[in-house]
């Protein structure tokens, strides 16, 4: 090629307008937690922040603006970062896990470490013991419930985390039948209570 017709293919290339940059993907916005939140949390603004992420990749249940969620109570810890979504809070996304017939009861294990060992979906028994004492006399330890549903429950016993002991106290959600309910409510005002896992 000339030297001549290679200045023209410079100048042309020169000249040629520059591709026109890859389009943004869509997004959409996502509330999530702003930080390790323990369950039992009232939400606030302060515990929220907003992130896009691509449409097609939120989070079923997730919201969009930070004042659908305010005052809102979580019913299971959120690490930093994680979307918060409908069965996340206290509200119709937990009660749709809901079996037909039954009723979502919190329950206060006695043994946080205990806790932190189940997860939702979990089957557990719970067992309520009284009396006992000192100079002997061995607690009288009832079944008060049987093959539970665990609906949400502690996640982690790291002691440098905020969602562990030092944050929470042993909360589980379960579903039981409504008779169940009001016994674990007068088991555990008695007395402590812990658990047995079961098959899922």
């Amino acid at each position: 090629m000339t030297a001549g017709g290679l200045a023209c293919l410079a100048l042309a290339l020169a000249l040629r307008p520059p591709p026109a940059p890859a389009a943004a993907p869509a997004t959409t916005p996502v509330v999530t937690a702003a930080e390790d939140l323990p369950p039992g949390t009232v939400l606030g603004a302060d515990d929220l922040a907003v992130v896009a992420v691509p449409v097609g990749l939120a989070p079923a249940g997730s919201a969009a603006d930070r004042g659908e969620l305010a005052g809102r109570v979580l019913a299971s810890p959120l690490r930093s970062g994680e979307a918060v979504t409908d069965v996340r809070v206290v509200g119709p996304g937990l009660w749709s896990q809901v079996p037909g017939g039954q009723v979502a009861a919190p329950v206060r294990l006695a043994d946080l470490a205990v806790a932190t060992l189940l997860r939702a979906g979990d089957r557990v028994d719970v067992l309520g013991a009284t009396g006992g004492d000192p100079g002997g006399a061995a607690p009288v330890v009832e079944l008060v419930a049987r093959g539970a549903l665990v609906l949400s429950a502690p996640a982690t016993t790291d002691p440098d985390a905020r969602v562990g002991p030092a944050a929470d106290s042993g909360l589980l959600v379960l579903a039981v039948p409504p008779d169940t309910a009001r016994q674990l409510a007068a088991a555990g005002a008695a007395g402590t209570l812990t658990v047995t896992l079961g098959r899922p």
